[in-house]
């Protein structure tokens, strides 16, 4: 049904896989949020000069990296001193600068890959760089009637595969529609209610930290990833993915 696009708002709110398709119908750009960790390690490589191809989660990720001249990152609990590059933020903020690196994850990545299909621009987004990423959507004139804006946050899976709505993604979509606030398209009322998480929350890296993912990551060994994604506004880096692979906004 049309009315599930959200009509008439310049910026809309959605959540996973399904969310993204709706929107991408209708929408001129989409954002996607997976704090933890896709989009803040794409906002990481990015920032060092590597081109981010997104893939679904699996072990095709390493044909498809052979295919196009890419290194494929692995699992955090992968790395190897040779083979450094993984999901994690904090270990691609130290691993070795490649040209081309495939980062596969069964959500932000499987909803960039899909997305990329709609020939849309994607913007990957996160704490660090809602901001700007904001700035630039308002700069190459996204967030009217006429070119709306589909944030998507990418959520968590239950075992049975089903969407789990994250707290953390909740809070980045809702910074990126925080700087979209004012867009002559307005805000839908979805994106007004993810908005309304961020007026609640007055401490943001400290929600982040005592969610459920965020002491997930932490308990398994992997806090300095949380660290990484919970500074907020640090960034200027608007990964935008182009050709298959995300470059610099």
């Amino acid at each position: 049904m049309a009315v599930f696009a959200q009509p008439g708002a310049g910026a809309r709110f959605d959540w996973g896989l399904t969310g993204a398709a709706e929107l991408g119908r209708v929408c001129a750009a989409l954002v996607v949020v997976d704090v933890l960790s896709f989009t803040t390690a794409v906002e990481v490589a990015v920032g060092r000069g590597m081109r981010v191809h997104p893939f679904p989660w699996g072990e095709q990720a390493a044909d498809y990296a052979r295919r196009v001249g890419a290194v494929a990152a692995v699992g955090r609990r992968q790395v190897t001193p040779e083979h450094p590059w993984s999901l994690s933020p904090a270990a691609l903020r130290t691993a070795p600068v490649v040209a081309d690196l495939v980062l596969p994850s069964p959500n932000g990545s499987a909803i960039s890959a899909a997305a990329s299909a709609t020939g849309l621009p994607v913007v990957a987004a996160c704490l660090r760089n809602a901001r700007a990423v904001g700035r630039w959507l308002r700069a190459e004139g996204y967030g009217s009637t006429h070119a709306p804006v589909g944030v998507v946050a990418a959520g968590e899976r239950w075992p049975d595969g089903s969407l789990r709505p994250c707290v953390e993604d909740q809070l980045g979509a809702a910074s990126v529609l925080d700087s979209l606030s004012g867009v002559p398209g307005g805000l839908s009322v979805e994106a007004a209610m993810a908005l309304a998480a961020l007026a609640s929350t007055p401490d943001v890296p400290a929600a982040v930290r005592g969610c459920v993912s965020g002491k997930e990551l932490a308990e398994s060994g992997f806090a300095g990833d949380v660290e990484v994604a919970v500074q907020v506004g640090v960034s200027d880096v608007v990964p935008v993915l182009r050709q298959g692979y995300f470059v610099a906004g």
